[in-house]
């Protein structure tokens, strides 16, 4: 087999130590691919900025009760990584638009599909939502 296939998958509680061992774990994960510093730092902005939303909207939608369980998945395939955020909700994500320069939030998506190929979101078979990301690598 030529081409190297990696996967990694982190289990998170929905709350807000989340996405720093989102981060954490990306970050580590992609230094024993060896994947460039920059192309890593894309990488983990996008795992922050994916891991970030589920757990607002999550917990938006569960305010109450244990913490929802998220699933972060990372898929290296020599020539791209694909980022993948699994959730509960079936809900899907919102499309970036137009975001206020004065507004906190709103932007995670946008600097997602900014960083990416592509992205987009769909609704696995064992219920919830994934939202992917596919990051170029060469």
């Amino acid at each position: 087999m030529n081409e190297e296939h990696f996967v990694s998958r982190l289990e998170l509680a929905a709350q807000a130590d989340a996405v720093r061992w989102a981060r954490r774990h990306a970050r580590d994960v992609l230094s024993v691919w060896r994947v460039s510093s920059e192309r890593a730092d894309t990488a983990t902005l996008a795992v922050s900025e994916l891991v970030t939303n589920a757990v607002q909207h999550v917990v938006r939608a569960r305010p109450a009760g244990p913490p929802v369980r998220l699933a972060l998945t990372l898929r290296y395939r020599r020539t791209h990584l694909i980022i993948e955020v699994a959730d509960p909700d079936i809900r899907p994500p919102l499309n970036p638009g137009v975001v206020s320069p004065m507004s906190e939030n709103g932007r995670g998506l946008f600097i997602v599909e900014s960083a990416s190929k592509e992205w987009g979101y769909y609704l696995p078979p064992t219920g919830g939502k994934v939202v992917y990301c596919v990051l170029a690598l060469c």
